[in-house]
């Protein structure tokens, strides 16, 4: 499987802070708001990675994550110069996708959760079709919103219904097959002009090939997109990173964790910060696993 992050848009609910820079460059609490998103990508087993931005912005993804080799990873970049739609991802990442299965995840969200490594890679090798992942919510009219039956089989989604069927929002992640490409090829604009992922994952639906994953209680999920909710994500961080003395979406770690760096070179990544307490963190990691 294959990963796209999406970190395009004008982040104009975060005006004045985004009219400089990308809103996934900005800081929730002590590292870069991409880092969260790519942090999942890579709980999931994905070393090949596109990050699709706007023209300005790509040139400062680079400068931060360069081609993700000191991650063990494969990062390439593509543009996305107008807001055309989610579902767009895939038609921009054709040529990157190629004949593989794809996860795409929005640059802007956050997941944490016990077991989230293990839930991911067994979705991604059982993939058969899309795997959404749903989250209870208390409004769920502001969503996409899945319904599920007895059995807990996918049977309906609505966007933004006024009378939610259930309270299961569909966040940020996505899990598809390669059909997704030729799905998304033939998408037609909605209203808003934008090609949607919900009709993404309606053509799945009508198949009965669409499994919603219910994350459910003991998982966070939180979006960044009003000032509101990125001073509560940095928040939620910062209370668990202190409590627990573990830093989340921390992506150094997390390669050595997963075997795609080695212990020493996960030392030489946290000495190149080591005048900050994230280089401290990334040192004291990898001396705890060398042999």
């Amino acid at each position: 499987m294959k990963g796209i992050v999406l970190a395009g848009g004008s982040g104009t609910r975060l005006h004045p802070i985004t009219q400089a820079v990308s809103k996934q460059l900005l800081p929730v609490y002590d590292k870069p708001m991409v880092y969260y998103p790519l942090s999942v990508l890579m709980l999931a087993g994905v070393r090949e990675v596109l990050l699709i931005s706007t023209p300005v912005d790509l040139p400062l993804f680079k400068r931060l994550l360069g081609d993700g080799s000191q991650f063990g990873l494969d990062i390439s970049y593509a543009e996305q110069a107008h807001p055309n739609g989610l579902a767009e991802a895939f038609v921009i990442g054709a040529d990157f996708i190629g004949e593989d299965d794809v996860s795409l995840v929005l640059g802007d969200n956050i997941f944490y959760g016990q077991g989230f490594s293990k839930l991911l890679q067994r979705n991604a090798e059982e993939l058969d079709g899309c795997v959404l992942f749903g989250y209870p919510v208390k409004d769920a009219e502001r969503y996409g919103v899945g319904e599920v039956d007895s059995t807990g089989r996918l049977i309906s989604i609505e966007e933004k219904p006024a009378l939610p069927k259930s309270n299961k929002a569909i966040t940020g992640l996505y899990f598809y097959d390669n059909q997704v490409v030729d799905i998304a090829r033939g998408l037609t604009p909605s209203s808003r002009g934008e090609l949607e992922i919900t009709d993404v994952n309606l053509a799945y639906l009508r198949e009965g090939r669409a499994t919603l994953v219910d994350l459910g209680r003991g998982f966070a999920w939180l979006d960044t997109g009003t000032h509101d909710s990125m001073l509560e994500a940095g928040q939620f961080v910062q209370v668990l990173e202190h409590r627990q003395g573990v830093r989340i979406a921390c992506l150094e770690e997390i390669a050595l964790r997963m075997g795609f760096i080695t212990a020493d070179e996960c030392y030489a990544l946290g000495e190149k910060l080591a005048q900050s307490g994230y280089g401290q963190y990334v040192m004291n990691v990898a001396r705890e696993v060398r042999p």
